[in-house]
């Protein structure tokens, strides 16, 4: 692309998007690429301080940035995608579906590693709706050379995509609460609606939730019973500290197979216990959860409505951005936890 003054470009093509800002009312292309420019432009140009502009002079090796960004981003971004633009030199990205957003956050690193060239996504591990934004690419200049995109797609070939969104599966969810106090109706069981609500939003079946006083042995029953009805994911809501009264966490780990973790580096919830019995996953869920509207089972159960296997050391992880704000309006996913 070459340089020139306005007054010359007349009848010219071009070379990028040029960007009008209209403070609090408009801020887009409002010259398009390729656009032949007229005398009346030359005005409108400089009114908004472009008394030079660079005209479309591309080499048989070179790329638009349009282009450019194109190409990146379908080497990048799995078929869950649709793509908008490029607009200004930049591809947005957006989910098709609800789902759990992947990155595969070290090929997305080795990206931007090149140099010219960039992406931008949200947080690993995110759920996002239909139609959400959750990445945008493009390239520093207005051009580039040809072997530099071709080096991204020959790197992202033959590797997970930098980007995937895997669906919510609808499973069927039980939901047993323990704790003598509430068995025996000595006081109202409020935490099981909290959890049929959590289960609902992620678009999931809860079971009738089921109840068992602090003896081991009758959570063991229970957990089997609710197996046996077809639960794909238990949660259990009771005692999951180390009081005296509180056996639930020993009742898991006699009835399980595999236990996770017990415990977890988030507040709240720092009290949960992941277990599997063969391939049930079942969630002690901290008293916390009745309370906060987030929690580390937030966290966790996303993973688990996908069908993954949260690993400890992945459990882990989660200290680093652990501690919730408790802002006092949640933005949560929009927010530092666990993030």
């Amino acid at each position: 692309m070459r340089k020139i003054a306005v007054e010359e470009a007349v009848g010219m093509l071009l070379g990028h998007d040029l960007t009008k800002i209209v403070p609090n009312a408009f801020k887009g292309a409002a010259f398009k690429k390729g656009q032949v420019l007229r005398q009346e432009d030359v005005e409108a140009l400089k009114k908004m301080g472009k008394n030079h502009i660079w005209v479309l002079e591309m080499a048989s090796d070179e790329l638009h940035e349009n282009d450019a960004a194109i190409r990146i981003a379908n080497a990048t971004v799995s078929e869950d995608f649709t793509l908008e633009g490029p607009s200004e030199g930049k591809i947005s990205i957006l989910a098709k579906k609800r789902g759990l957003l992947k990155i595969n956050t070290d090929l997305l690193e080795e990206v931007n590693n090149r140099e010219r060239i960039m992406m931008a996504t949200i947080r690993h591990h995110t759920v996002v709706e239909e139609n959400k934004m959750v990445a945008g690419t493009r390239i520093i200049p207005l051009k580039i050379k040809k072997e530099e995109i071709e080096a991204v797609e020959a790197l992202c070939r033959g590797q997970e995509p930098l980007l995937q969104l895997k669906k919510l599966q609808k499973l069927k969810v039980g939901i047993l609460v323990t704790g003598t106090e509430v068995y025996t109706g000595l006081i109202e069981d409020r935490f099981s609606q909290v959890l049929v609500e959590k289960v609902r939003q992620m678009g999931s079946e809860a079971m009738d939730p089921v109840f068992a006083p602090d003896e081991e042995e009758e959570i063991e029953l229970k957990i089997k019973q609710l197996v046996e009805n077809g639960a794909q994911l238990i949660l259990l809501a009771g005692g999951m500290s180390v009081d005296a009264d509180d056996v639930t966490p020993k009742a898991i780990a006699n009835a399980s197979t595999e236990i996770i973790t017990y415990g977890a580096p988030v507040l709240p919830g720092a009290m949960l216990m992941l277990a599997y019995t063969e391939k049930i996953p079942m969630v002690g869920v901290p008293a916390c959860a009745m309370y906060h509207k987030i929690t580390v089972l937030d966290l966790v159960l996303q993973r688990l409505m996908v069908g993954e296997k949260p690993t400890k050391r992945e459990i882990s992880a989660l200290g680093h951005g652990g501690l919730c704000q408790h802002c006092e309006t949640c933005h949560y996913p929009v927010c530092t936890l666990s993030r």
